[in-house]
């Protein structure tokens, strides 16, 4: 199958089940630190993604195992180089608008996965497919590393 400059670099097909979780933050782990990211940044991104499939695996699919869920995996050449993921389902729609996480003054645990995927990512939209689900696009740059250029004294002049 021959692709085009806009098929994906990764696809992943996978079924509504948190048991496949850790192996594609994994995924997500080694393949953005092959291409750059630190590994901080590699683990936001990671926790981006696992916040995603938790959110689509809980409240879209309300908990039911087998459902589709389809990760696009885009790795951005170019001026703005970074990863472009998409994260797709067939569960039921709800208004982009309507997805926010809980008030943050409301001390209590759960409810800030989007908070999360907001705060560590460059770019995420929200948006109902044309026949059903949603799709979620994560965007992150790939900034250059800050050289250190501070005079060490252990350094050979």
């Amino acid at each position: 199958m021959n692709s085009t400059p806009n098929d994906p670099d990764i696809r992943v097909h996978l079924t509504s089940n948190p048991k496949y979780l850790a192996s594609v933050r994994g995924m997500i782990l080694s393949l953005t630190q092959t291409i750059g990211f630190d590994v901080v940044e590699s683990g936001h991104i990671a926790l981006a993604v696992d916040e995603t499939l938790t959110n689509i695996i809980r409240h879209g699919y309300g908990l039911e195992a087998g459902n589709p869920i389809n990760l696009s995996i885009w790795l951005v050449q170019g001026e703005e180089k970074g990863i472009r993921i998409v994260i797709e389902d067939e569960a039921r729609q709800i208004e982009p608008d309507d997805i926010c996480g809980r008030d943050l003054e409301d001390i209590k645990p759960g409810g800030l996965g989007v908070h999360i995927i907001k705060d560590v990512m460059d770019e995420c939209t929200f948006e109902k497919r044309d026949d059903m689900g949603m799709r979620v696009t994560l965007m992150k740059h790939l900034r250059p590393k800050k050289i250190d250029c501070t005079e060490n004294s252990n350094t050979p002049r």
